[in-house]
């Protein structure tokens, strides 16, 4: 299923229904006065957070979701029915916003949780609704009020615990696939990863956590290039990110400051989020090279920094463990 994380689209609420005028007309029955009915309440639009759901790709195709319009009034004081609803089924972490796509409507962060974004008119009032003791028999009926119209986005960011960030080839893709069941896409270039990916990782049967890999960024992402910084949205929720640090390059130094650097600049708190390095890829490094870059990026970070080999699997349940940690402690 491809995978789609934005999509924009029109709702609108049902019309109310007509009021109408009626009279009583029955043999016997002198004087019968008005009975004309209230008309019915056009239906609602509700967005809600379904299980079971990770992309918005139903709504590329459909956009325009109409709600119905209340049922007229009839004679005999009888109510015009009600409008069914239409419920937007989204992926829990569906955040609703305005047309200028800055205006947060509703952020749906659980399964089941529900928002109203274009309430039904009501009906109208029926002749019967006028009646008094000065105008016995009124010849007015109101129609139903209008329902509400509008253009929305539909923003997904995905749940998880622990986000992977890191330049391109940095080797989140394998070691996403070497702690859990998900398969991504694996290559020798940058930008294998198009799409962000969820796996769970589990330490044992009690402990697991769910681990997010997002497209690599590079130098000016903030500013559109390469992929851009639209995905890390989908990190904004993790409790720790998981920095990784490619230590066959030359300078891991440069990766590190560019990378915090991309953070600051997207925003949304996540360059005050905690943060596990993690040097990578120690398996193509000589011994004399890994002290050296490790010694120089944690001088750099001004914290430890945990080693790491995504390919062969060294350090990797130490570094899980270490997140494992993290997630589990409060803030």
């Amino acid at each position: 299923m491809k995978f789609l994380d934005e999509a924009k689209v029109f709702i609108k609420s049902g019309d109310g229904g007509d009021g109408v005028i009626a009279f009583r007309r029955e043999r016997f029955i002198e004087f019968g006065g008005p009975d004309g009915g209230n008309g019915g309440r056009g239906g609602n639009v509700y967005a809600e957070a379904v299980d079971g759901l990770n992309t918005l790709i139903d709504y590329r195709y459909a956009q325009h979701f109409k709600a119905r319009k209340g049922g007229n009034g009839a004679g005999s004081d009888r109510t015009g029915a009600g409008a069914d609803d239409v419920v937007l089924k989204v992926p829990v972490g569906t955040q609703i916003l305005g047309e200028d796509r800055e205006t947060l409507i509703a952020d749906l962060d659980e399964p089941g949780k529900r928002a109203l974004l274009a309430q039904g008119g009501d009906g109208g009032f029926g002749n019967a609704n006028f009646k008094s003791s000065t105008n016995r028999a009124p010849r007015r009926a109101d129609p139903g009020w209008p329902g509400e119209e509008k253009w929305v986005w539909l923003r997904l960011k995905l749940i998880a615990d622990a986000g992977l960030v890191g330049l391109p080839n940095a080797g989140k893709s394998t070691l996403l696939a070497a702690s859990s069941a998900a398969r991504p896409k694996i290559a020798d270039y940058p930008f294998t990863t198009l799409h962000p990916q969820l796996g769970v990782v589990r330490l044992n049967a009690t402990e697991e956590f769910v681990l997010a890999d997002i497209p690599g960024l590079i130098e000016g992402a903030s500013e559109g290039a390469g992929l851009g910084v639209r995905f890390l949205g989908h990190v904004e929720r993790c409790r720790v990110l998981l920095h990784l640090i490619d230590g066959s390059q030359p300078d891991p130094v440069a990766s590190y400051r560019l990378i915090r650097n991309e953070l600051a600049e997207y925003g949304g708190g996540l360059a005050e989020k905690p943060e596990i390095v993690v040097l990578n890829k120690v398996d193509a490094m000589t011994a004399q090279a890994k002290a050296s870059r490790l010694k120089a990026l944690e001088r750099a970070c001004g914290s430890d920094v945990m080693l790491a080999a995504g390919a062969t699997g060294q350090g990797v349940p130490q570094v899980l463990r270490a997140v494992m940690d993290r997630v589990r402690m409060k803030d």
